[in-house]
C-alpha cells in the first residue's frame, strides 16, 4: 500500500486469485547411443543433450544410420545362429562385421509409434566401440536437463556382456530414482530376442538376477524384442555385403555360368544364341560387384550400381534371398523406443493416467517369441517383484503391448506405470509452481493461496479423468496450515509443509466375470 502523505483518493488493487499450475510435459524421452555426427553448423554436440521433434531434425544435426557390412561363412559368428541359405549341401551364416549401432533404427521406430519431442545424447561415432563408460556418461549428462521424462539406452544390448549392459541399466536407474527422481527408464532385455528355453540360458532370470532391487519403481522392462519394418529392401544392395569374392562363386553355381564363357557363333540357332547371350550377360552383371567403377563418371556411379543390384535381384533367387536375411537381422530390434513412442501417443491421446498397454505396435510384424498365457505368468507375478511387461501376438489383433507394471512389481503404490508417471507429472508440476513462494512471508495467507492454487489445479485433473472419485473431495485433499501440516519449530526453520493426497487410476488387469445358474423362472 502506498504511503499516505498528500490528501486524495488512493487506489489499492489485490490479487483475487492464486497462481496457476501449467502441468508438465510428461513423454520427453531421452535417448543415449551413437551417431554418424554430432554437429550443430560446426558446433559440437558430443556428450551435450540436444532438443529434437523430428527425423528431419535428427538428420541435420545427427546424420543418418549407419552402413550395415555383412559377410558370408561356413561357420556361425554367434552361437546357435541357424543358417541363413544353403548350397551344393553346404551350410552358409550371415554375420554382421560392422554397422551394428541400433540408435538411428530406434528414432524410426519411435516416431512410427507416435513419438514426439526428444533428446538425443550422442557418446560417440560410427566405428567407434560401444563402451559401458561412455553410455554411463551420457547419462550422467542429463542431471541438468529438466524437461526429460524417460530415458534410453539401446545401444546398451549391443555391448559384450549381459553384465556390462545391466551396469549401464543400473546407472539409469540411480540416475532416474535416485538423483532426479523426475523420470524413468525404459530397459530392453539383454538377449531378448532368445526364448527363456534357450540352451544358453534364461535371458529373463540373468536380467532379474543381475539388476538389484534399488530404484525398481522409477523403471519398466519389455520382453521379447520385435520383428519390425524399418530397413526396407530400398535400403539394401550388394553393397551391404563385404565377401564379394565368395558371392560372385554362389551365384555363378547358382546361375551355372561357364568357365570360360561360351562364344557366340553366327551358326547357332536363335534359341541357342539366346542361352548364350543370357550366360554372358548374367556374367557380365556378376562380375561387376567387385567393380571399381574408374572408368564412369563420379555423378553416374550411383545409377550404375543401382540397376547392376535390380539386375541380380532379378536374376537370382539365392541374391533375394541373402537380403531377405539381412533385412530380417536388421529388423530385429528391442522394443523400448518404440514404447517411447506408445507413452507419447497414449499420453497425447488419453492422458498420462492411462496405461499404456492393449495398444498396438506399429511398424512391427511379430514378437520375436511368441508368449503363451501360461507363460506370461512368471513375467508378470514373480516373487522377486521384478515384472517384465510382454509384447504378444494376438490372432486378428497384431501385435499388441500385454503389461503395464513397473519393475517394482510387488508394490502396491508404484505397481503400474501409468500410476508412477502420473506422480511424477503431479509433483513436478505443482513443484515448479510453488517455487513463486520461495522466501514469501510463512502465515496463513500464503497457505490459502498454496491450497488454492494446488486445489485448482487438481480439480483440472480429475475433471478430465487423471484422479479416481465421484467428487473433488473423493478425488484429493490438500493440507497446509500451523497445527495440521507444520508446527512452530518448523515455521521458526523456515518450513512450509504442504501435505496432498490424491487417488491415483490404477488400470483393471484382471477382469473376473462370474456366471452362475439359476432356476427356471417362467
Amino acid at each position: 500500500m502506498a504511503l499516505m502523505k498528500t490528501p486524495g483518493v488512493y487506489v489499492v488493487e489485490k490479487n483475487a486469485f492464486p497462481n496457476s499450475v501449467v502441468e508438465v510435459a510428461t513423454a520427453v524421452p531421452a535417448f543415449v547411443g551413437y551417431t554418424e555426427k554430432a554437429d550443430n553448423k560446426g558446433k559440437l554436440l558430443g556428450n551435450k543433450p540436444w532438443r529434437i521433434s523430428s527425423m528431419a531434425e535428427f538428420h541435420d544435426y545427427f546424420g543418418f544410420g549407419p552402413k550395415a557390412l555383412f559377410a558370408i561363412g561356413e561357420a556361425a559368428t554367434v552361437p546357435g545362429d541357424a543358417p541363413s541359405f544353403s548350397q551344393g549341401g553346404k551350410e552358409y551364416f550371415l554375420g554382421q562385421e560392422s554397422g551394428r549401432y541400433l540408435l538411428y533404427n530406434s528414432m524410426l521406430l519411435f516416431y512410427q509409434n507416435g513419438g514426439g519431442p526428444c533428446y538425443i545424447v550422442s557418446v560417440g561415432t560410427y566405428g567407434e566401440a560401444i563402451e559401458s563408460d561412455r553410455l554411463t556418461g551420457g547419462i550422467d549428462t542429463l542431471i541438468k536437463e529438466q524437461e526429460p521424462t524417460m530415458v534410453l539406452i539401446p545401444d546398451a544390448v549391443l555391448l559384450a556382456s549381459a553384465e556390462e549392459c545391466v551396469s549401464v541399466q543400473q546407472a539409469a536407474l540411480a540416475h532416474c530414482g535416485g538423483k532426479m527422481k523426475n523420470r524413468i527408464a525404459i530397459l530392453d532385455i539383454w538377449d531378448g530376442f532368445k526364448d527363456r528355453k534357450d540352451p544358453a540360458g534364461d535371458c529373463i532370470e540373468n536380467f532379474r538376477g543381475a539388476l538389484g532391487i534399488n530404484y525398481l519403481d522409477y523403471a519398466a522392462a519389455y520382453y521379447p524384442w520385435v520383428n519390425t519394418t524399418i530397413v526396407q529392401d530400398k535400403d539394401l544392395s550388394y553393397e551391404n555385403l563385404s565377401t564379394r569374392e565368395l558371392l560372385q562363386t554362389l551365384l555363378k553355381n547358382e546361375l551355372a555360368i561357364p568357365d570360360p564363357l561360351p562364344t557366340i557363333e553366327e551358326s547357332d540357332p536363335p534359341a541357342e544364341k539366346n542361352a548364350k547371350s543370357r550366360q554372358i550377360q548374367r556374367a557380365d552383371a556378376i562380375a561387376a560387384i567387385s567393380s571399381e567403377w574408374s572408368d564412369i563418371a563420379a555423378d553416374e556411379i550411383p545409377g550404375h550400381k543401382q540397376l547392376l543390384n535390380k539386375t541380380l535381384i532379378a536374376i537370382s533367387p539365392l541374391f533375394n534371398t541373402i537380403l531377405m536375411e539381412i533385412r530380417r537381422k536388421l529388423n530385429l530390434m528391442p522394443p523400448a523406443a518404440a514404447m517411447a513412442g506408445i507413452y507419447t501417443m497414449v499420453d497425447d491421446s488419453r492422458g498420462v493416467w492411462k496405461a499404456p498397454a492393449n495398444v498396438s505396435l506399429s511398424s512391427v510384424v511379430s514378437p520375436a517369441v511368441n508368449i503363451s498365457h501360461d507363460e506370461q505368468e512368471d513375467l508378470n507375478v514373480t516373487t522377486q517383484g521384478k515384472s517384465i511387461n510382454a509384447i504378444r501376438s494376438f490372432i486378428g489383433e497384431g501385435t499388441l503391448v500385454w503389461g503395464a507394471r513397473t519393475l517394482d512389481g510387488n508394490s502396491l503404490d508404484w505397481r503400474y506405470v501409468n500410476v508412477r508417471r502420473t506422480m511424477i507429472m503431479l509433483e513436478e508440476s505443482i513443484k515448479l509452481a510453488s517455487k513463486a513462494y520461495v522466501f514469501e512471508n510463512n502465515v496463513a495467507t500464503t497457505w490459502v493461496t498454496i491450497k488454492s492454487m494446488i486445489r485448482n489445479f487438481l480439480t483440472g485433473i480429475w475433471k478430465r479423468g487423471g484422479l479416481a472419485g465421484a467428487s473433488p473431495d473423493d478425488a484429493f485433499a490438500v493440507f497446509c496450515g500451523l497445527g495440521e501440516t507444520m508446527t512452530p519449530e518448523d515455521i521458526l526453520e523456515g518450513i512450509l509443509r504442504v501435505t496432498v493426497l490424491v487417488a491415483v487410476m490404477r488400470p483393471a488387469e484382471f477382469i473376473e466375470i462370474t456366471f452362475q445358474q439359476q432356476m427356471q423362472k417362467s
